[in-house]
């Protein structure tokens, strides 16, 4: 289908029709596939980080939405607290629907499965839509659309774990969609305005940096095939206008970065989850298990560079004397392909983008729309003697090195290439004898049981963390922890045998599951982290601590002379008996005590204040050295209390010390500080008599971020008012020819 097919389809009712039945065959066939996944594996889709991170974030963001607060920053939570640095969401509309309805749901991971077919089924949506645009046939565009969230990488880590990759990817390809229908006047401005905003929204730096490849490609792209830079120029200037508008989530971790782990701006090739290009040679065959380092080593227990069965095979029935004609028209898929396998081969790091292999999804799109789309115009089964012998030696070549990667499996490579092969026959005897639509049929059913097979052969899969999924019966067995808490405990200790909630579950928390449970705890994740305190309490990204936190939380700060327990207002100081084994048999510190909490004793011991709960007792003042601190009132964002200094003095927050922290006293403006360069600190100076200090947090840059929000409005506003009156123009001009075409004639007849 050209362009000219696809403005007939908008036109004919039929067409239309066509369009929205393979619209509907895309959408069972990535429901059928994920029936197969849940067949082979019932939590495929609720492991690592969408177990220890995702659902239980869902979980408290839409508990403090409902109660009428939105949730920017919780300090009690500290690194995790800051969820304008992590993978919140908090200006994407629909990650904020999920997090409403996420506190009614009790099982979150049927909650995660079913959101994740959604945007599965709005992925391969994007991909069907992307091929249309670009002239693809309807059928072979489904199988494009039902093949992509079926493909390695996407279905086992960000489908299975990365969910803001999954949600990011979804966006960016109805972007991708709606920019080339923008540029080539089939579609409007206000589409790729929208599918920019919630990609660049989800809060996740990967589809934003994808989507700006995608725009340079298809930028250039459209200049190689229509030769004209107005196209270009417009949607070049919606594109900028969805970028102002998403400054708004990034500025925060912009400007916060220099106190983060990823604070650095370094360029590091380091080898890991980079991806060779010559495992692109086991994109079609189902077993390929690719070699490239990574956490378990060389060989990877998945398929995670496999695409789609058809993919390379195809290549062998393209009629390429004829698709050369069209590169022009498809120059941006190339171009967006190519920069994306040379992406996956490193380097390693680059700034905050680390780990190439996170974009094998981007490749598997280009790829597919690329094949299905010449596959659909110029797919030929002339001279097949001939093209299924280049078949035969494409399937060789993928089964020598998938055998090179993983030779233990050779039987596996070697039944699936045989597979593959019988495959492909009972396509093409399809395409001849039922025609093309019965053939991308058998193509796409084809793709259950290979999904099926491919889950079921990576089980035990090594990414879970085995959390609980009823909510309801994981605080059935937690105790009833009030209170600020911290946890000091090593998530690398626990055994399988401990990992459920009548084990280690029920008494210790990694990751989020502690705000899944609705209880105040330091512990969370945190892919981003505060450098400063990490060190302070040898922290890390899913709340693990070093042996030597124990110490550290009890001894006197610098500063202050105060211990960090006291500093950070805790109630309640949780040890992991598996990482301090002789601790409960010490002297507790002053101040405090050993409980006994029976039924939780394997795991854990529990130290609470003597005296009882402090965090309820002034505020957040922690410490008030030379300053009568009272506080008068508290909320996430803000402190205000009332303050006296003769000669001058300090209070400490409990409070960690991201920027964007303002402080004023009756009013003026004061310095802040901070003491361990981590915890917030407020000079009081000489004088002050019962002053009111107000001391509050904002996002940083949120004032430029409101004002870019409106300026990209605005910006949008004007484009689309152009487009409105481009579009009556081309539609006066369409009625006044006919008339004049008219007059011409009746003149002509005009007897003289």
């Amino acid at each position: 289908m050209t362009d000219s097919a696809v403005l007939d389809a908008r036109r004919d009712p039929d067409s239309r029709r066509d369009v929205v039945r393979w619209g509907l065959v895309t959408t069972i066939g990535v429901i059928l596939g994920y029936v197969a996944v849940l067949l082979a594996n019932a939590r495929h889709f609720f492991t690592d980080d969408t177990e220890s991170q995702y659902t239980s974030l869902w979980v408290t963001l839409g508990r403090e939405l409902r109660e009428g607060r939105f949730p920017a920053m919780v300090p009690e939570q500290w690194m995790s607290g800051n969820n304008t640095m992590d993978d919140a969401g908090l200006f994407n509309p629909p990650q904020l629907l999920i997090d409403l309805i996420a506190p009614s749901v009790d099982n979150i991971a049927l909650y995660a499965t079913v959101v994740k077919l959604i945007f599965s089924i709005i992925a391969g949506l994007g991909v069907y839509r992307i091929c249309l645009a670009y002239g693809g046939r309807l059928s072979w565009s489904a199988v494009a659309g039902v093949a992509f969230p079926l493909s390695g990488f996407f279905l086992f880590f960000d489908t299975a774990s990365w969910m803001t990759a999954l949600t990011g990817t979804a966006w960016m390809v109805h972007a991708w969609a709606s920019s080339v229908r923008y540029a080539r006047g089939t579609g409007g401005p206000i589409p790729v305005f929208i599918f920019l905003y919630l990609t660049i929204s989800v809060q996740y730096i990967f589809p934003a940096v994808e989507a700006v490849l995608m725009l340079f490609a298809v930028a250039v792209g459209e200049i190689i095939y229509q030769r004209a830079w107005r196209p270009v120029l417009r949607l070049a200037v919606v594109s900028l206008c969805a970028g102002l508008a998403g400054l708004l989530t990034y500025l925060p971790s912009m400007l916060s970065a220099k106190v983060t782990w990823r604070g650095t701006a370094q360029i590091i090739n380091d080898q890991f989850l980079t991806v060779p290009w010559s495992e692109s040679l086991n994109a079609s065959l189902p077993s390929t298990l690719p070699a490239f380092t990574s956490w378990w080593g060389y060989i990877q227990p998945m398929p995670v560079t496999y695409i789609a069965w058809f993919l390379v095979p195809a290549l062998a029935f393209i009629d390429w004397r004829r698709a050369k004609d069209c590169w022009h028209e498809l120059s941006a898929v190339g171009i967006f392909a190519i920069m994306m396998l040379m992406w996956t081969a490193g380097p390693g790091t680059v700034g905050p983008l680390r780990w190439p292999v996170r974009v094998l999804p981007m490749l598997a799109i280009g790829l597919l729309v690329l094949v299905c789309v010449l596959l659909g115009r110029y797919g030929t089964t002339k001279d097949l003697k001939n093209r299924g012998i280049a078949a035969g030696v494409l399937i060789l070549l993928l089964w020598v090195r998938s055998f090179s990667a993983a030779p233990d499996d050779w039987y596996w490579h070697l039944l699936s290439a045989v597979a593959i092969g019988a495959l492909g026959a009972g396509l093409i005897w399809l395409d001849k004898t039922r025609g093309v639509a019965a053939a991308c049929l058998l193509a796409i059913t084809a793709m259950f049981p290979i999904v099926y097979l491919q889950v079921r052969d990576a089980q035990p899969t090594p990414m879970s963390w085995n959390l609980p999924a009823s909510r309801s019966e994981a605080a059935a067995k937690f105790p009833d922890f009030t209170g600020n808490t911290i946890q000091l405990g090593d998530r690398g200790l626990l055994q399988p045998k401990d990992k459920s909630v009548d084990g280690a579950y029920g008494s210790l928390v990694f990751g989020n599951s502690a705000k899944g449970l609705g209880l105040n705890y330091v512990n969370g994740y945190t892919p981003t982290g505060h450098f400063y305190f990490g060190e302070l309490l040898c922290m890390r990204w899913d709340s693990s601590v070093c042996p030597d936190a124990y110490r550290r939380m009890f001894a006197p700060e610098a500063t202050t002379g105060r211990p960090l327990a006291d500093l950070m207002n805790l109630d309640r100081v949780v040890v992991q008996k598996a990482l301090f084994p002789d601790v409960v048999n010490q002297e507790p510190p002053a101040g405090w005590k050993w409980v006994d909490y029976p039924g939780h004793e394997n795991y854990i011991g529990v130290l609470e204040r003597v005296d009882g709960p402090i965090s309820s007792k002034n505020g957040r003042i922690t410490d008030a050295a030379g300053v009568t601190a009272t506080s008068l009132s508290e909320s996430y964002s803000s402190t205000r209390a009332q303050v006296s200094s003769a000669n001058g003095g300090r209070i400490v927050l409990s409070r960690l010390a991201w920027p964007g922290y303002r402080a004023s006293l009756n009013g003026e403006p004061i310095p802040v500080t901070q003491i361990a360069k981590s915890i917030l600190a407020v000079d009081i100076p000489a004088g002050t008599d019962k002053a009111e200090l107000d001391v509050t947090w904002r996002p940083p840059g949120w004032k430029i971020g409101i004002a870019a929000v409106l300026t990209g409005l605005a910006g949008l506003g004007v484009a689309q008012w152009f487009y409105v009156r481009g579009r009556r123009r081309g539609a006066e001009s369409e009625a006044t020819e006919p008339a004049a075409e008219t007059a011409e004639r009746e003149m002509v007849n005009v007897p003289s």
